[in-house]
């Protein structure tokens, strides 16, 4: 048992090679689309904004974006389809990933040891170097979902499935993430159903304004088997990834009008959501709310919600079972 408390995770405190020398490295041909954008060397080039606030780590996690160069040159990401056996969101087309782990020192950390213990992802970077890490997400379990972006270099690698969590991995073109039209045929029974479509909801924002959020879907083209679409976090992310790697924007509208920033709606979320201001009591986190406010646009302080007060002397906390997060 520990007698300290585990302290706020460094989403940008990861491990990165100098340069990643993408002309020494096995990879297969690209096509001439992935030379002339330059995909790789864009998203290894990219580096996300600063981190303005800390983050609690029982409310961290990470997703793998495990991309791959396919027979025709094309960079593929690998999905999975979510075992049926699961409590929540049983079936669902996702990412690798969970929640940080005591032992997790980065982000990155987190991401390797999920996707090895859900698909038997090698954690040998020379195998499995990292890209690139994009700015985190807001999950709807009020979890902060930050995606590390890697490249699978050996093609020889051969999945090891964990039954328990994942029923199947597949792959998909990720440039497919920036078009409304499907990179496959599309079969009979799906002809009057869109390839992407989107949804917007409401959600109560700062000072009382209510706020609209964009749900994307994506169809895998392998739906009659029983594979749901990408959907909703998984799509974002994957958009997000395609946009820098393809340098060019969606053929549709990603955010919906008057929509809050992702680190707008994290903050929001810390504002508003008593799980946050527990979680930094429990891990004796300091937060300047001054600037949590000012980064979800807050206004009128007296709209906030009354949420428990940071102590000066919380409690320590000791080992922490493992929980998987549901991305």
């Amino acid at each position: 048992m520990s007698d300290k408390a585990p302290k706020p995770l460094d989403l940008l405190s990861y491990h990165r090679p100098k340069r990643i020398k993408l002309s020494d490295a096995r990879i297969p041909p690209l096509s001439a689309e992935s030379k002339r954008q330059v995909c790789l060397r864009r998203l290894a080039a990219y580096r996300p904004p600063e981190q303005k606030m800390p983050y609690p780590r029982s409310r961290s996690a990470a997703v793998l974006v495990a991309l791959f160069v396919g027979r025709h040159g094309d960079l593929y990401v690998l999905l999975n389809r979510r075992s049926e056996t699961l409590r929540t969101y049983a079936g669902d087309t996702s990412l690798p990933g969970g929640k940080v782990d005591v032992e997790d020192r980065t982000i990155e950390d987190t991401a390797r040891r999920e996707a090895f213990e859900e698909i038997g992802l090698p954690r040998d970077r020379s195998k499995v170097p990292l890209l690139c890490i994009l700015e985190p997400y807001l999950a709807a379990n009020q979890l902060i979902v930050t995606p590390v972006v890697v490249l699978i270099l050996d093609n020889t690698l051969r999945p090891i499935l964990n039954a328990a969590e994942v029923a199947s991995l597949f792959s998909h073109p990720l440039a497919s993430f920036l078009s409304s039209s499907p990179p496959f045929p599309t079969e009979s029974e799906l002809v009057e159903v869109p390839y992407h479509t989107a949804r917007d909801w409401k959600y109560p924002g700062p000072d009382g304004v209510e706020r609209t959020s964009r749900a994307h879907r994506f169809l895998t083209g392998r739906e009659a088997g029983g594979i749901k679409p990408v959907f909703g976090l998984t799509a974002a992310i994957l958009i997000r990834a395609a946009t820098i790697a393809h340098a060019r924007e969606p053929d549709f509208e990603v955010a919906a009008p008057g929509s809050q920033t992702g680190e707008a709606r994290i903050a929001w979320a810390i504002l508003s959501n008593p799980v946050f201001s527990a979680a930094y009591n429990a891990e004796a986190i300091k937060v300047n709310w001054d600037v949590v406010r000012r980064l979800a646009g807050v206004k009128d302080e007296d709209s906030l919600p009354q949420l428990e007060p940071q102590r000066d002397n919380p409690p320590t906390t000791g080992r922490r079972r493992r929980v998987k997060a549901q991305l």
